[in-house]
């Protein structure tokens, strides 16, 4: 970085608060009491971000007189759930290219039960009045190099071959400069339907305040410490007391599940983001972005971007950050250098809005597996459901997890546990310190690619022979 582009960075986060800007709301709702003594129910949900809410909404939904337990370590949505970028995508394969590498003879299914999905959660937003921003403005992959022209043309090729390409719109660099103004967009591949924005914390809490007003009982500050076979069903401990179900779905993702042998299919990678202060009436003209749409690069190592409700400027990605061990630290949410490189990737992408400031910069952890998309499964001979690895596409995916979780609760099949997505696993991750250095060399090689015109080199290539490649 010059020293002049690193000087105007660090000043620009000289009054940025270390805390995700979506949590710091005074809409906040209070935490509820956590359990005591011992709860009996017919489902417990573990874990009080995405994963569990829908599950546990989903659930009363299907059966109005079902008992449904809730708990949640700390406070609902205070991970990943209230502190991600709100992109809510239909997607549920991370991607086309990553869908058609893997799936590929049912990724047309794939597709229509994401958009599905994506409605779903537009219905439930209206119905049952979630004030959380929803806009389903799209989401445009741009190019920002000359490469990643060409491929965006041959996916959308590849996409209306396929027949998927309704509500997809090619840009040239004139259209996409149109939509959002930046000097580095060269062209842009726009998903006008497939993608929703909105702020993901009152998402989370919204859809806390549903699932108690459905007779869902949370319990707040209440971990679960062990998971055992209690009879014809299972307990729970936790630290002042357990719970008894009939069925337990668990939607802990980055955290150790408590099935044990389900641990060495993610590992956590922790991503930062930059909130700006609101943009003043000319900053915004000069940048356009009247169709408010979700924004994402085209490079291994990308960034992601989006406007909000008050007109601030969400930018996030580029850096991922894997710890040895796979172990989660809270000091691990603040990282300096990855803002200042955030922040000096952002004045590129905006020359136009120098002397913009930076209110808010935060990290957290994120769980991803070898294929780059969620993975299900159940245990305890059917009454313990699981989904993990949603590798970022938590805000959209986890409403489907949660249907999938119940079809496998109940061992009925349907369209969604007869997928091969639904029945197969990914690889799992090898020991340390074989992950640490694997993880390590695929992010180096993956920045040598952006740096060499896409160019995969042999490591990269051998990846995607095994299954462990990344196709966005």
């Amino acid at each position: 970085m010059a020293p002049v582009a690193m000087r105007l960075a660090a000043q620009s986060l000289s009054d940025a608060q270390p805390v995700p800007f979506w949590l710091e709301d005074p809409g906040k709702p209070g935490a509820l009491p956590a359990l005591t003594g011992t709860e009996k129910c017919d489902l417990l949900v573990v874990g009080g971000g995405y994963s569990g809410l829908w599950t546990a909404l989903l659930a009363k939904e299907r059966e109005p007189s079902r008992d449904v337990v809730l708990i949640e370590g700390r406070e609902v949505g205070w991970a990943a759930s209230g502190r991600n970028g709100g992109f809510c995508a239909a997607s549920l394969t991370h991607g086309f290219g990553n869908g058609l590498a893997r799936w590929p003879g049912e990724l047309p299914r794939l597709e229509e039960l994401g958009e599905r999905n994506l409605d779903g959660i537009e219905e439930a937003v209206a119905r049952y009045s979630l004030d959380c921003d929803f806009e389903r403005t799209g989401e445009i992959d741009v190019a920002t190099e000359p490469y990643q022209v060409e491929e965006l043309h041959e996916m959308y090729e590849e996409i209306d071959r396929l027949g998927l390409a309704d509500g997809l719109e090619l840009l040239d660099r004139d259209a996409v400069r149109a939509e959002v103004d930046s000097p580095t967009f060269l062209a842009g591949l726009w998903d006008r339907r497939g993608v929703a924005m909105l702020n993901p914390a009152k998402l989370a809490w919204g859809l806390k305040r549903a699932c108690l007003d459905l007779g869902v009982r949370i319990f707040e500050n209440t971990p679960g410490l062990e998971l055992v076979s209690v009879g014809a069903g299972m307990g729970v401990r936790t630290p002042y007391g357990r719970v008894l179900a009939r069925r337990v779905a668990l939607g802990t993702n980055v955290f150790p599940s408590l099935v044990k042998r389900v641990r060495h299919y993610t590992v956590p990678v922790y991503d930062y983001a930059l909130m700006t202060e609101p943009l003043s009436p000319e900053q915004l003209a000069s940048v356009g972005w009247k169709n408010r749409q979700g924004l994402g690069d085209s490079a291994n190592q990308f960034h992601y971007f989006r406007i909000t409700a008050d007109n601030r400027i969400l930018w996030g990605g580029y850096d991922a950050i894997y710890p040895f061990g796979g172990k989660l630290d809270a000091e691990r949410d603040q990282r300096p250098e990855t803002y200042l490189k955030l922040a000096e990737h952002f004045f590129r992408c905006f020359p136009q809005l120098e002397g913009l400031r930076f209110s808010h910069a935060w990290g957290g952890a994120i769980d991803t597996c070898s294929r780059f998309s969620a993975f299900f499964g159940t245990a305890y001979k059917g009454k313990v459901a699981y989904a993990a690895g949603f590798t970022g596409l938590g805000v959209g995916a986890t409403r489907f997890g949660g249907d999938v979780m119940l079809d496998l609760l109940a061992g009925e099949r349907t369209e969604r546990t007869e997928l091969d997505m639904v029945r197969s696993k990914p690889l799992p991750f090898p020991p340390e310190p074989i992950a640490w250095a694997g993880i390590g060399i695929t992010k180096w090689a993956m920045a040598r690619a952006d740096e060499n015109g896409g160019r995969r080199n042999l490591w990269l290539k051998t990846m995607d022979r095994m299954g462990l490649g990344f196709d966005s």
